[in-house]
């Protein structure tokens, strides 16, 4: 029934997917986004228009036969948005578009306020990796596959269950992960309880006869689900744990990986940072309930390359060293930075944090300030604003003031370059879901010139 696909904000990571998906299957597929980036110009690659000005007469014209996909974080105001709504084309959000595509195939869900891209690309990575393939959505670029989407002909998908905007509730898990509820994204849920209570609604639509593996000390009310719920962890016994760990170079690890059937010893994760093991955990957890062979995970752990964006490590010399991270949310921070000390040691960390949104801003500011003190000198950023209007009051500087490291600074982006070269650096690190992004190119070759 319908030829053309339209994508009204196709430069988000999980907007792209889909539209790589429906280009993959023979559909026309264009779409407007508000910046160029460099995901929109693989889009551009690939073949599928794309245009950054408002302008509805970009949109296909013929009504009946183009479905339109818009993400929840395009303005309701935006020209296009009116448009197609006045017009009677057939839209729908880009969760239900996933939750369509999942329908009717085995799907293997990843939840939770962090982690759930790291573990969903792994868990995707295991599975192509044993030869079995699948199809997978996910949240990042996969730095094995240099794509968001993998594609197979079985009907196996992962999916990367995403909580904002309760968009992972139009998902039906065989299998599905829950790695953290923790408070974010109070602007839509008004509260840590409402948070939570998704999470409870989302392990609820699990198949009966599948499985909820949920990160051991995680609160999610499971009076609802019916499927059988298991536990993982780090390294606290429980189902699916890390035992036996022995630090290797660089920040990773050798361990046995512990499951109901019995162990899996000398494991290593190709991605350094004790969070990993624990993401590999939990993918593992998913693989082995879905019956991959123990050796087969094994392998593909470490060939594991991991995700852009999630602590990736791009210099990494005696003279200096730069990791870029997506951590948003201060416990994101808190692991991050954890993890520069172990895989660092004794090196003096600088930190550039671009706080992502006015209301995280306003409900989390001591929550960041506490976790930024963490570093050894911070360089604050103003507010990436992405889908919100500003908060009168709301600012970086009440994040600044809360830091508690003589060693900070807060400037405007353009000064940032500037900057950097003033300073005697060691370990620099970026953090943010904004587009601090764009500055990781000019500051790695910025570095590379020192080394």
């Amino acid at each position: 029934m319908y030829t053309n696909y339209y994508f009204i904000g196709i430069g988000g990571i999980g907007m792209s997917a889909i539209a790589r998906y429906f280009k993959h299957r023979g559909f026309a597929v264009s779409g407007y986004d508000r910046t160029p980036s460099s995901l929109t110009h693989a889009l551009e690659q690939e073949g599928i228009g794309v245009h950054y000005e408002d302008d509805p007469s970009a949109i296909p014209s013929d009504i009946a036969h183009t479905f339109v996909i818009y993400t929840p974080a395009i303005p309701e105001d935006l020209g296009e948005m009116q448009y197609v709504r006045s017009h009677g084309y057939t839209l729908c959000k880009r969760s239900q578009a996933l939750g369509e595509i999942t329908r009717g195939q085995e799907c293997l869900a990843i939840s939770g306020t962090h982690g759930k891209t790291t573990t969903s690309t792994l868990l995707a990575h295991i599975l192509t990796h044993s030869g079995e393939g699948c199809n997978a959505f996910l949240g990042g670029i996969s730095k094995n596959y240099n794509s968001n989407l993998l594609l197979s002909e079985r009907q196996l998908v992962v999916a990367e269950a995403d909580e904002f905007d309760r968009s992972f509730l139009t998902l039906y898990p065989h299998i599905a992960v829950v790695t953290a509820t923790d408070a974010d994204h109070l602007d839509i849920y008004s509260d840590h309880a409402h948070v939570v209570e998704a999470f409870g609604k989302f392990t609820a639509q699990v198949d009966a006869d599948g499985t909820v593996v949920v990160k051991q000390g995680v609160e999610v009310p499971l009076e609802n689900t019916t499927a059988k719920v298991l536990r993982y962890a780090y390294d606290t016994p429980c189902d699916f744990y890390a035992s036996d760990i022995v630090p290797l170079e660089r920040g990773r690890f050798d361990f046995t990986l512990n499951h109901p059937g019995g162990r899996i010893e000398h494991c290593t994760v190709g991605i350094p940072g004790w969070v990993n093991v624990e993401n590999a955990v939990a993918a593992s957890a998913v693989a082995l309930l879905h019956g991959t062979a123990p050796m087969k995970i094994r392998e593909a752990l470490a060939s594991f390359q991991g995700v852009k964006r999630r602590f990736d490590i791009h210099l990494d010399t005696p003279r200096i060293a730069y990791v870029d991270d997506y951590a948003h949310h201060p416990n994101e921070i808190r692991a991050a930075i954890s993890s520069i000390r172990n895989i660092f040691p004794g090196r003096k960390i600088c930190g550039i944090f671009q706080p992502h949104l006015y209301t995280r801003t306003r409900d989390f500011a001591d929550d960041f300030a506490a976790a930024l003190s963490g570093l050894d000198a911070l360089i604050l950023l103003p507010i990436y604003p992405a889908r919100e209007e500003p908060i009168e009051g709301v600012s970086s500087q009440l994040i600044f003031d809360g830091v508690t490291i003589p060693d900070k600074v807060l400037i405007p982006k353009e000064q940032l370059m500037d900057h950097l070269r003033s300073r005697n650096l060691d370990c620099l690190v970026t953090f943010g879901a904004g587009d601090v992004d764009r500055f990781i190119e000019p500051i790695e070759q910025y570095l590379k010139s020192l080394a």
